[in-house]
């Protein structure tokens, strides 16, 4: 068992860093709010749209992320996140086998989105 969880590591890492130096992460924030891009991506459209520009661009990583951490910015409900992020990976996934993680802090929406495809969590708490 072991021996399997460091292979699949393994796989991730070289699917992340094909070169085993660099990896690019495209950021792709669904939120109407969004401090980096105003909001652009907060439909599935929008946001499969920039996604695939993202890849086509060499992204071998997408972050997917539904509460802005901008400062000032406010808690959202659980659910209201779980329905910005799960479309969107979902979306994704049926269209690419490429990394996706989920910028979360809330264990339901980790749980959610790992459910829906995405493959790694990003915690900006750190898990405290």
């Amino acid at each position: 068992m072991r021996e399997i969880k460091w292979l699949k590591k393994r796989l991730m890492f070289e699917k992340l860093v094909p070169d085993g130096k660099t990896g690019l992460c495209g950021i792709l924030n669904v939120t109407p709010d969004s401090f980096s891009d105003g909001g652009k991506y907060n439909t599935v459209e929008f946001a499969l749209e920039q996604a695939r520009y993202l890849i086509q661009e060499g992204a071998q990583m997408l972050d997917i992320g539904g509460e802005s951490t901008r400062p000032g910015s406010h808690y959202i409900e659980i659910e209201e996140e779980i329905e910005r992020v799960v479309p969107v990976i979902e979306a994704i996934r049926k269209q690419s086998d490429v990394l996706i993680s989920v910028d979360t802090w809330k264990a339901s929406v980790a749980k959610a989105a790992l459910a829906a495809g995405a493959d790694i969590v990003n915690d900006i708490t750190g898990f405290f």
